[in-house]
């Protein structure tokens, strides 16, 4: 400090000196103090103020290029999810026809089980039908021959003028289906 208080000295003195010589005049040693000043005023400068800014700008800088980097992955990233999206749906779409498909294919295959069955069933119940109209002929054709015999055995019985018996009845009977149920379906003479 002392230098610069010498310094100060001279430069007033020198300005004392000037100042009575002439209005104005440029120091030189004023203007190189005031260099001097100015130089080591930026050094602190530098040092105390623009290195932690440089930093902090760096360090900003590194972070928003990061972010960059983030949002350009993140781009790449919705994308591919966009495209997986699109690829699954197509897949869920053509798996949800596979399985139409074969849900149409089933139910016709049923429909068309259901149908023989039902046919089979008719089938079925028509000769059973067919049997029961067959067996309910035949024993209405031998209630009516039964019934026949009897009023034919009653006539006779009428006409002979004699009672039957029991054996005369079951003989008469006999013969008379016999001659009924004849080769040509009357009674033969």
């Amino acid at each position: 400090m002392d230098l610069l208080s010498v310094a100060v000295s001279a430069g007033h003195e020198a300005v004392r000196l000037n100042a009575t010589e002439a209005l104005f005049q440029i120091n030189l040693f004023q203007v190189i103090i005031a260099a001097a000043n100015f130089v080591l005023f930026l050094a602190i400068i530098w040092k105390f103020a623009f290195n932690p800014i440089a930093k902090i700008l760096t360090d900003r800088k590194a972070r928003i290029e990061e972010g960059l980097r983030d949002a350009e992955q993140a781009r790449r990233d919705r994308e591919s999810a966009e495209s997986e999206r699109v690829a699954a749906l197509q897949e869920a779409r053509r798996e949800a026809n596979e399985i139409l498909a074969r849900a149409q294919k089933v139910a016709q295959e049923t429909r068309d089980a259901d149908i023989a069955a039902t046919k089979a069933d008719l089938e079925r119940m028509r000769e059973r039908a067919a049997a029961e109209i067959e067996s309910e002929k035949v024993r209405a054709i031998s209630e009516v021959r039964n019934e026949v015999a009897d009023l034919a055995l009653r006539a006779a019985g009428k006409v002979v003028g004699e009672t039957m018996t029991g054996e005369r009845e079951k003989r008469l009977v006999s013969d008379f289906l016999a001659e009924t149920s004849g080769p040509a379906g009357g009674s033969s003479s």
